[in-house]
């Protein structure tokens, strides 16, 4: 007799910036969400369908949980909560080099009342000695919030199939959600826009790198097999349509080079990138336009 088929969902949650969007990739074995060393990365919620024998486990990167005035940001922070009772987990992640701090406070108090099972991810185990993970890991069981505790490293992959494991002792018998060969329900264009905008966080600096959006406007296959790509950045300010562009279009150039060779090896096919920049003042304070950009959430 085979054992029955488990399925079901866990949202991985934390304050912007302690791994979750690497987590998501590294369980994946591939890249669905993009990353980079600033926070707030992530906007909208990812989805990654992790297939493994006998099990589906469909995984949620969300946005960073954080405080914050901003109508773009508010809207992140509720596609992140939103998430809490819809799932069968919680993977709540903090990062082992910070300690347990304010942020970290602020993520355990957006949760009361939440029935939702929780597993706490201890992630960056690689930058601590023992001593402090020890420290650390004794102190949030002091909480009692937490099902059980569990020290990674995402980037390392140290701790990984712990955790699919973890994960799988959490979720229910249930039927097979997506077919076998779906890794991520996301569409293409909002993928695609996505790691054009990381590059973007990549290459620039200062304010433009969280004042910007990039939405494809336009995708086909031309008669020679070649796929365009339409694509506008919308920046907040002509200074930083100005950074965007760079010197002579050296910017541009960069961004649209490095974003096509990784859509080309998506795609398998090659690629021709059209991007244009435009300024579109205060974007992130305006929920109509948020909305238009692809970043909704049902409550906003």
């Amino acid at each position: 007799m085979t054992d029955p088929f488990k399925s079901g969902y866990a949202s991985i949650v934390g304050r912007p910036n302690v791994g979750k969007s690497t987590l998501l990739n590294r369980l994946m074995a591939q890249k669905v969400a993009v990353t980079s060393n600033r926070p707030q990365t992530t906007r909208n919620k990812i989805t990654g369908v992790l297939h493994l024998p006998g099990a589906q486990i469909i995984l949620l990167d969300t946005p960073g949980i954080h405080q914050s005035d901003r109508a773009l940001n508010e809207m992140m922070v509720r596609a992140s909560v939103s998430t809490f009772s819809d799932v069968d987990l919680l993977l709540v992640m903090l990062s082992a080099d910070s300690g347990f701090c304010a942020d970290d406070e602020f993520v355990l108090n957006s949760m009361r009342g939440v029935k939702t099972k929780k597993v706490l991810v201890i992630n960056k185990i690689d930058l601590v000695d023992k001593s402090k993970l020890l420290s650390l890991m004794d102190e949030m069981n002091q909480k009692s919030l937490f099902e059980e505790i569990i020290p990674i490293s995402a980037l390392k992959e140290d701790g990984l199939d712990q955790l699919k494991s973890l994960i799988l002792n959490y979720l229910p018998e249930g039927p097979e959600y997506f077919p076998k060969d779906m890794v991520t329900d996301c569409p293409e264009n909002f993928l695609f826009g996505e790691i054009i905008r990381e590059k973007i966080l990549k290459l620039t600096r200062f304010e433009v790198p969280h004042s910007v959006a990039v939405v494809v406007e336009d995708m086909y296959e031309q008669n020679n097999g070649v796929v365009q790509i339409d694509a506008t950045i919308y920046a907040e300010k002509d200074s930083q349509k100005k950074i965007l562009i760079g010197e002579g279009g050296s910017m541009l150039k960069n961004i649209g080079r490095q974003a096509r060779q990784e859509i080309e090896k998506r795609l398998g096919a090659k690629l021709f990138l059209k991007l244009f920049i435009k300024v579109k003042a205060n974007w992130r304070d305006q929920k109509r336009t948020i909305k238009e950009f692809g970043y909704t959430h049902d409550s906003f």
